[in-house]
């Protein structure tokens, strides 16, 4: 009779994994390749989710000890625990949100959830898994989220050949039967959470996304699927679902999710025309590349790298629009930008609009990621730190909160080359170094002069270049 209890994870140790991967590099001494492999992969599963309990519990214990080394240095109750998340972020090479994830997460496996936290020790669960369960018991009372957790994950043989999205809604059942009110407010309250966000999608695309509430989201994807229809024509016997295009090249025909896309963009901005909405951006190029000589990308707020010609287009159809503004940003000989600098307490705005540019909108906490949102000193005000380009970085609220902890530092590092290094420091000790991106080439200097000759041939260059797409323009 052939049992239907799962086998048990494998447990193979790092000596073991790395004979393995050697033999099986060298194509021989090792019975069965393709079973060993599959061996291989299923072994450094089990042990991914083994070192993502093991960080949990290390988490929980960092959290512990800098709360009570807080509470030593005086810091208020409810400020304790400051900064804990960066640093699990930066020590897993990950932004301080995942880092506040895995911290938050991890609270609960160990003190709520013995059962989940199990499986992810054992290799049953991966770590996304085991977060997803902690999302969706996080409105029930600790009894009940205990009895889910041993519902689901209390025996193995219950989670295998089970998919995520099962998974996720065998929680949500269990919840709404424990606690029928407590998913009622839960959605109450993620009404509250609507939001529209923006961020960059490959090709010089964007992902513009809205979270709504069903009925709503439903409601404007039912208008958007009917302006579709309403403008979809059967051209000389084509497909249906195709259309005219306003954009395109004589002939061309847009495709449903086209019409729709271009419904949004008009319905939203009032505009008649899809590709005639103005909008102002960022739009950081070189010289040479704004000019046609180069094929340097440029770099698009809130859109990321843009191809040479397409960033001509754009200053191109902004230009044609009246609705373009060219702003110089100069290189010094270093390849590093620069800009004024200020006696003000706070970053004015110019120079708060410098340093986003220079940063490229992103916050310059390493592997964040986040968009900026405060523009700050990194030697503080208060130490003493100038109001200068050179003192001044992007950083999103939860990194600027975060680095006024006990025990957290940055400062400006010297370097060789471009890039404005900061250095941040922990509270553990621990470093680590952030770069400002590399702005785009300018023209180069001129050919054996000095660095002051080539830093104003350069400039000279670029205001000549200036001079004549100007009066190409007024022409």
């Amino acid at each position: 009779m052939t049992s239907t209890q799962p086998a048990a994870p494998r447990r193979i140790d790092a000596d073991t994994i790395e004979r393995w991967r050697h033999e099986l590099m060298q194509g021989g001494g090792v019975a069965g390749p393709g079973a060993a492999l599959v061996d291989l992969l299923a072994a450094l599963e089990d042990l991914k989710s083994a070192a993502c309990a093991l960080q949990a519990e290390a988490a929980v214990e960092l959290d512990r000890a800098e709360r009570d080394r807080q509470a030593l240095a005086g810091v208020p109750a409810r400020r304790r625990g400051l900064g804990v998340a960066a640093q699990v972020g930066l020590a897993r090479r990950e932004s301080p949100h995942r880092g506040a994830a895995l911290l938050g997460a991890a609270k609960v496996w160990i003190a709520e959830m013995p059962h989940t936290f199990g499986a992810l020790r054992a290799g049953w669960l991966t770590e996304h898994r085991a977060m997803l369960l902690v999302q969706e018991t996080a409105c029930l009372e600790i009894e009940d989220r205990r009895e889910v957790d041993a519902l689901l994950c209390a025996d193995p043989s219950g989670l295998v050949g089970i998919g995520t999205r099962q998974l996720v809604a065998s929680a949500r059942a269990h919840a709404a039967r424990l606690d029928p009110a407590a998913v009622v407010r839960r959605a109450r309250r993620a009404e509250s959470e609507r939001c529209v966000t923006l961020r960059p999608a490959p090709d010089t695309m964007t992902y513009l996304t809205a979270l709504l509430p069903v009925a709503q989201g439903v409601a404007a994807y039912a208008a958007l699927s009917r302006a579709a229809d309403a403008a979809a024509v059967v051209p000389d016997g084509g497909p249906a679902g195709s259309a005219a295009s306003d954009d395109g090249p004589a002939g061309a025909r847009r495709g449903r999710g086209q019409i729709m896309a271009d419904t949004l963009v008009e319905l939203v901005t009032g505009q008649s025309s899809a590709s005639a909405v103005p909008v102002t951006v960022n739009l950081v190029l070189s010289d040479a590349a704004l000019l046609g000589a180069g094929h340097e990308s440029g770099h698009l707020a809130a859109g990321g790298p843009v191809p040479a010609q397409v960033a001509r287009e754009l200053v191109a159809a902004g230009v044609d629009a009246d609705a373009a503004w060219l702003r110089r940003l100069y290189a010094d000989p270093g390849g590093d930008l620069v800009a004024m600098t200020s006696r003000a307490r706070f970053h004015p705005e110019g120079l708060a609009e410098f340093l986003r540019i220079r940063d490229q909108g992103v916050c310059r906490t390493p592997y964040c990621g986040a968009p900026v949102r405060h523009i700050d000193h990194i030697v503080p005000a208060a130490a003493g730190g100038p109001t200068t380009a050179e003192n001044g970085e992007g950083l999103c609220v939860a990194c600027n909160l975060a680095k006024e902890a006990p025990g957290w530092s940055r400062r400006p590092v010297q370097r060789a080359g471009p890039g404005h290094p900061v250095l941040t420091t922990t509270p553990t000790g621990h470093e680590y170094l952030s770069r400002a991106p590399n702005p785009p080439v300018p023209i180069g200097p001129v050919p054996g002069g000095s660095e002051r000759r080539s830093a104003i041939g350069v400039r000279s260059a670029i205001d000549v270049c200036f001079a004549e797409l100007v009066a190409d323009l007024v022409a």
